[in-house]
């Protein structure tokens, strides 16, 4: 099964490093290295085994964005799955990004009007007022562009795990039934009295699905909805304060790992953390997924947690089959 990813946006945007860092696991460092995308590049990156993302890196050129919105127009916009169009939050040519962007759109609204739009404000770092109020007016503004459109915008950068929050999410919507994964991660971490499990994809290592206390507990009680759910210390999430940005921090902090091991001409495999307040174990789940296995009850054993995994990898390797093959 192949899904089109588009990703566009304006020349210098910053497009080819973020697929650099993500889908061939160079460091943000190496990325000076890369030069100007020429026309189209077309990857077809292997995900989740038969699921394969036809990824369209276009470049942002003016001549080739008025190709790709004339002569190119059937080509580029057909089949899409997802389209990625990325802003630089630094442009002095916001005007003419926007009017692209809005052309961009009609050509989905033509020949993809069920493609799902993810929209990256990148290189967040190198802005100097408070992140979160700029990315706010941004958000405002890129909403306005898109009139009527559904669009999922993130503020992004390749010095930080932001990349990694936005891309588990994008890669997320083209899984099909991936609410399945998530329904029995929920069933394994209740078998492994864990705080919360994680699904990595094994190359990218960006999310798939997790389990996590707060979801156990509301799908324990389907009448209520998750606001109405007790936000107070006695919740296991709240009391053992875990951080938000855990899931896309610890992609970034992997993917540097296996970064690492490579260039002393090692493969990495697993890893287990026996800390004082809990227990962690990495391990392969199946041929094209890692999971992570988080518990704070100190009475279990890290044999115990690996001896759950073993035992669960036939199930979800026919999980992931019928998932990706439906």
């Amino acid at each position: 099964m192949k899904k089109k990813v588009l990703l566009m946006g304006a020349s210098g945007s910053g497009k080819t490093s973020m697929r650099s860092l993500i889908f061939s696991n160079n460091p943000a460092s190496l990325t000076a290295r890369l030069g100007a995308t020429i026309d189209v590049e077309q990857n077809h990156v292997r995900f989740l085994g038969d699921l394969i993302l036809n990824l369209w890196d276009c470049g942002g050129q003016d001549a080739f964005m008025d190709s790709y919105l004339s002569t190119q127009r059937a080509t580029i916009f057909q089949h899409v799955g997802v389209m990625i169009y990325v802003f630089d939050v630094e442009t002095r040519e916001m005007n003419k990004d926007l009017e692209y962007y809005r052309d961009c759109l009609e050509g989905l609204r033509q020949y993809s009007p069920e493609a799902a739009v993810f929209l990256l404000v990148h290189k967040m770092d190198l802005v100097r007022e408070p992140r979160i109020v700029l990315f706010e007016k941004k958000h405002r503004e890129l909403q306005n562009a898109s009139g009527d459109v559904p669009i999922t915008v993130f503020g992004t950068s390749i010095y930080d795990e932001s990349l990694y929050k936005a891309w588990s999410n994008i890669v997320h919507n083209l899984i099909p039934n991936a609410a399945i994964l998530t329904k029995h991660l929920t069933t394994f971490a209740q078998a492994c009295s864990a705080t919360e499990v994680i699904l990595f994809e094994r190359t990218t290592f960006l999310v798939i699905a997790t389990s996590s206390a707060m979801a156990r507990a509301a799908s324990s009680a389907p009448a209520l909805s998750t606001a109405s759910l007790p936000q107070d210390s006695s919740s296991q999430e709240d009391t053992h304060q875990l951080d938000p940005k855990r899931y896309e921090r610890t992609s970034e902090l992997i993917k540097a790992f296996k970064y690492s091991c490579s260039r002393v001409r090692e493969e990495f495999h697993c890893l287990e953390m026996e800390l004082a307040d809990f227990t962690a174990v990495l391990d392969e789940m199946t041929r094209n997924t890692y999971v992570m296995v988080i518990v704070h009850d100190p009475t279990i054993e890290t044999a115990a947690i690996k001896l759950n995994i073993r035992m669960a990898r036939a199930k979800f390797e026919e999980l992931q089959e019928d998932s990706v093959a439906s």
